[in-house]
């Protein structure tokens, strides 16, 4: 494995061995150190020192269910701090079967063309973006296609990142060509916008499978994981109903985001339920499908092809966090509106999360009324068209709350929360507050451990183990969805690294991950000039009570920083 280098401004590509402190470490961990080593965090991210990464994770391709997840990161242009964001699709499939533990991109190219970088065994081309620039991408996707000849995989950018948008994220085509994996949160599509790079196609057709350093191992550790994973419950549980599924869960627990975060119960919540998104599927059939791969060989399916009653818009996957923020928040009922709200934001590459909660400042800034999906579209429109209040929308929920004087925002570190009300789901909330992230349920979602959600004892320690545990997956390039595989047999993964490095493991090598990928975010943020008074959520969700408990978050901000204690250890 090398890292391949390519300086913009020059045209140029390295390979380069990976240095010795970047071998035992991939996906979310090696970003973040080759950021701590090689980047100024004090530098503007949309500029051209900044830096892009991708890179797989230590488990990517060896044909192991739900591990070929793609780590993007850089300086967020959306938090200031570091971001990693993660997708499936086959991005991290085709880089490491040209042999590439992480692609860096540095510099910018002179002059305003864009380009589209084509990676193979032979290297890395620059070709004009042409006709694809200026276009969403599900009409770049299928040009690009034509041109290329079905390049097995591709990540590109919408009109959001060409903007610059600081809500754009990069899309990854899925095992059908399709582009609709985003690497969603921090406005990574904007500095790919900055850096004039339309698509990355990656061909690794004529590249090699990783090897592995004891094949009869890895497949014996492979085989002992699939069984753990299929034989759990919730493996079937996604399969059927997706991320879908935690719709009904959060508004039991009165933490589904409704009417811009106002009330954590939604009275027509059933309507945009698992169950009534998987029966409408089944009822509509034809190009519907309830349990989609997005990856190849992923044996969970969690995604799903929704298609409109009209036929005329098809979307996938229809996820939670989109039901949540732009259905629910927006008191919208009605998974038609909420699937041409997906799309629209998916076509422009923008996050529907951060969108989602910019729609709901907007309605109280008076721009659209609860439940108007109609004017929700106009609204994305505006984003299209480049206008004034397009661009505030576009830059998330901060931005437009900053241009309409709005002081309720639902953001930590300029970041959007996601769809789980850190009022109801504590541990959560701490991990908003104190994620180097910013507000990312990905970096440590807490509702399913067994406490008191709404009881501030003991939250500190949830949210700690969850941020140590997913850092570990996202550095390893697995599904949050395998966790429940690897985590019914502790032993698979110790084996699978020692199969496939070579390596004698720790003991616990997901948690040595995890701290060590935390301790490099860390780092970065405090030399960008973060402190512990960024570690904090709004001062209104700890002073307005959420209805149907009236719960408000409760713990204490001395302890919030206490949280990452252990580094001191």
């Amino acid at each position: 494995m090398h890292i391949w280098r390519i300086n913009l401004r020059t045209r140029s590509l390295s390979r380069e061995s990976v240095p010795p402190s970047w071998r035992s470490i991939g996906g979310r961990a090696l970003l973040a150190r080759i950021l701590l080593d090689e980047l100024d965090p004090t530098c503007d991210p949309l500029s051209p020192s900044s830096k892009l990464v991708l890179a797989p994770g230590l488990l990517v391709g060896y044909n192991l269910s739900s591990c070929d997840r793609i780590s993007i990161g850089a300086k967020s242009p959306l938090t200031g701090g570091i971001k990693e964001s993660n997708a499936g699709g086959s991005t991290a499939l085709q880089l490491v079967r040209l042999g590439i533990k992480a692609l860096i991109l540095e510099d910018s190219p002179q002059g305003e063309d864009w380009h589209i970088l084509h990676l193979s065994p032979a290297g890395v081309r620059f070709e004009p973006a042409g006709e694809v620039a200026g276009l969403g991408v599900y009409a770049a996707a299928p040009i690009l296609a034509e041109r290329f000849g079905d390049p097995p995989a591709a990540a590109l950018i919408g009109p959001g990142g060409e903007m610059q948008l600081t809500a754009a994220g990069i899309q990854n085509l899925d095992k059908d060509g399709v582009p609709s994996r985003i690497a969603a949160r921090g406005g990574l599509g904007a500095l790919m916008g900055a850096k004039h790079i339309k698509a990355i196609l990656i061909d690794g057709r004529e590249g090699q499978d990783p090897p592995a350093a004891d094949p009869a191992a890895l497949k014996a550790a492979r085989k002992a994981y699939t069984t753990a994973l299929m034989a759990h419950e919730q493996t079937r549980v996604y399969r059927d109903y997706g991320t879908a599924s935690m719709t009904m869960m959060t508004s039991t627990f009165g933490a589904l985001p409704t009417r811009n975060f106002t009330s954590g119960d939604f009275e027509l919540a059933e309507d945009i339920s698992g169950e009534a998104l998987r029966d409408t599927i089944l009822q509509r059939g034809n190009k519907c499908d309830p349990s989609h791969p997005c990856m190849v060989g992923c044996t969970i399916q969690c995604s799903n092809v929704f298609v409109t009653q009209d036929g005329g818009t098809t979307v996938s996957p229809l996820e939670y966090e989109t039901i949540g923020l732009m259905g629910s928040n927006l008191g919208i009922s009605d998974l038609d509106a909420v699937a041409r709200l997906n799309y629209a934001v998916n076509d422009l590459g923008l996050d529907s999360i951060e969108i989602g909660a910019a729609l709901g400042v907007a309605l109280d800034a008076g721009l659209l009324d609860f439940g108007d999906a109609e004017r929700a579209l106009e609204l994305i429109s505006e984003i299209a068209s480049g206008s004034d209040l397009g661009r505030h929308l576009g830059s998330g929920a901060a931005a437009i709350a900053q241009a309409y004087n709005i002081t309720r925002v639902p953001v930590v570190k300029n970041q959007a929360l996601s769809a789980y009300d850190p009022r109801a789901i504590k541990g959560t909330g701490v991990t908003y507050a104190t994620s180097p992230q910013g507000a990312d349920h990905t970096a440590g979602l807490t509702i399913r451990a067994e406490v008191d959600h709404r009881d501030p004892a003991g939250q500190i320690d949830v949210s700690r183990q969850k941020q140590i545990t997913m850092a570990g997956y996202d550095s390893l390039g697995v599904c949050t969805f395998a966790s429940f595989g690897y985590a019914a047999d502790p032993g698979v993964i110790p084996a699978l690294l020692t199969a496939i490095h070579g390596w004698e493991p720790d003991d616990a090598p997901l948690e040595v991950l995890g701290r060590a990928c935390l301790a490099f975010e860390r780092e970065f943020n405090r030399r960008a000039g973060f402190t512990p008074a960024d570690d904090r959520l709004p001062d209104w969700l700890s002073t307005e009570p959420l209805p149907p408990h009236n719960a408000v978050f409760d713990v204490p901000p001395e302890e919030l920083d206490t949280l990452f204690d252990w580094e001191a250890s």
